[in-house]
């Protein structure tokens, strides 16, 4: 196919299509860079705090960590289900591409009103919130309430710090992302020698070891409750499908970088909750606000400050990686028409989606002020595999329908099925052992975006101003229309 080559400030080179239809965003993704940015958006604030809120709910030591191991399984499984659909429908956009290809509009428009409205930016404003309390904490010593406007004030400048370097350049993020998982992995293996040398001197707690499973609890929605702590930490696995568009090798390298970062992550996390078990009483653990700054002011000493100093860099990456990630799916639903036109362009230089990341940045920027890092984490789980198991269906629903549909890559179907199940599990045994009012409140905005799509996607209803904004605001901010990137 004809291209036409075009520089962009030394950045590389940007592909115009013939005829001016448009611009693609750059492959610039290699193998280690998913890897990195699988990873970087897992291991974020949850394996520095969630661990508390497992054994809250677990009742013992020997169960929290069944659970973890559980939930890096379901995160492996989950993640080859996505490959499948990856390699079957190669276009950026996850769970939204996917049910838009397999389901249809409706639904696909009701993944994306959650996703954008609410799941990524709530995220972003979770992760940032918790950034902000490790990044003040040396600032306000013997401090045990910080004060809630400089955590805010702090968040948000995360939050914009972020919009500005993924506007930069998509490479500029990568590396940001590259260097802070680096971070992350070195911080994580300082935690996992560090209990290695408590018990190599005789001074670990191994009492919980040999009464592991003493009080664990049998109630379905504890245990579902557990579930959504610990998952939160492997929160990410999926975020690969978000950016196929910009991935070198795209059917090859995502296989490969999910079978490389999952197990990695998940052994790391394993590791490193044993050496809180090792370290801290079950008291210590579930009295604390933040496990790992308590294992390293009893292990480090002196250089416990280093503990918040890498929750800190990995909160920042973590924050990055779903940036990156979220408003490549907010630009793909702008470009099957499912958000505003704006959304759906790109950087003429840059070759970066501006508008949808100041959307994005926008959003979480309101959600900030409100925002309680444990109440978010429940709920956005709760969300998250709603929309999971809606895709585990898209590809059981291809089984059946299309069983002779040529695959690159294909995973037995038992795997699919435990997911399926699993996801109905998370969704139901919440709700059905703990009802909570919260839980009305996302089914009403799930069904919200019923009206909504039929007003302004089905009907059309634009009104004229908005069609005049996005020419205004596509010259201020220098974007294009562009094309799907699928060769």
């Amino acid at each position: 196919m004809e291209r036409r080559q075009e520089r962009d400030g030394g950045e590389g080179v940007a592909e115009r299509e013939p005829g001016g239809r448009g611009l693609r965003l750059r492959r610039e993704i290699g193998l280690w860079s998913a890897v990195s940015l699988t990873a970087g958006c897992m291991v974020g604030s949850g394996i520095f705090m969630s661990p508390q809120g497992v054994l809250v709910y677990m009742g013992s030591p020997g169960a929290s960590l069944v659970v973890w191991a559980v939930c890096g399984l379901l995160a492996m499984m989950g993640a080859l289900c996505y490959a499948e659909l990856g390699a079957l429908v190669p276009k950026s956009g996850g769970e939204y591409a996917y049910i838009l290809q397999i389901f249809g509009s409706l639904p696909a428009f009701l993944v994306i009103y959650t996703f954008v409205l609410l799941v990524r930016p709530a995220a972003i404003a979770a992760i940032s919130l918790s950034f902000a309390e490790y990044a003040v904490a040396p600032f306000y010593p013997g401090c045990s309430s910080l004060p809630q406007a400089v955590l805010k004030a702090v968040a948000a400048i995360c939050i914009l710090s972020l919009m500005l370097v993924n506007g930069r350049s998509s490479r500029l993020a990568t590396m940001l992302t590259n260097v802070c998982t680096v971070a992350k992995v070195f911080s994580l293996l300082v935690i996992v020698g560090g209990g290695a040398v408590v018990l190599g001197q005789g001074r670990g707690y191994t009492d919980a070891f040999l009464f592991a499973f003493h009080n664990t609890t049998q109630q379905p929605g504890r245990i579902g409750m557990a579930f959504y702590q610990g998952l939160w930490s492997f929160d990410g696995w999926n975020n690969v499908n978000y950016v196929m568009e910009e991935l070198k090798n795209p059917k090859q390298n995502l296989v490969w970088a999910l079978l490389i970062a999952i197990p990695l992550v998940t052994s790391l996390y394993l590791l490193v909750n044993i050496s809180y078990l090792l370290v801290l009483s079950s008291n210590e653990i579930l009295s604390s606000n933040a496990v790992a700054v308590s294992w390293g002011n009893q292990v480090l000493g002196a250089w416990a400050w280093l503990v918040p100093l890498a929750v800190t860099l990995s909160t920042f990456g973590s924050v990055n990686g779903i940036f990156f990630g979220g408003s490549r799916v907010c630009y793909v639903a702008a470009r099957e028409g499912h958000m505003p036109q704006l959304l759906s362009m790109v950087h003429v230089h840059r070759l970066t989606p501006t508008p949808a990341l100041m959307f994005t940045t926008a959003v979480a920027l309101v959600l900030v002020i409100p925002g309680n890092f444990s109440t978010i984490v429940n709920f956005l789980s709760f969300l998250g595999w709603i929309t999971y198991g809606t895709t585990i269906g898209c590809l059981l629903y291809l089984r059946i329908k299309n069983k002779n549909l040529p695959r690159p890559y294909k995973v037995p179907t038992i795997i699919p099925v435990i997911m399926l199940l699993a996801s109905f599990y998370l969704v139901l045994a919440p709700i059905i052992e703990h009802p909570q009012t919260e839980f009305l409140y996302i089914f009403l905005f799930l069904l919200s975006g019923i009206p909504v799509y039929f007003l302004l996607v089905y009907f059309r209803c634009q009104p004229k101003w908005l069609q005049m904004a996005t020419l205004y605001l596509q010259l201020l901010l220098e974007v294009a229309p562009t094309v799907k990137n699928v060769d």
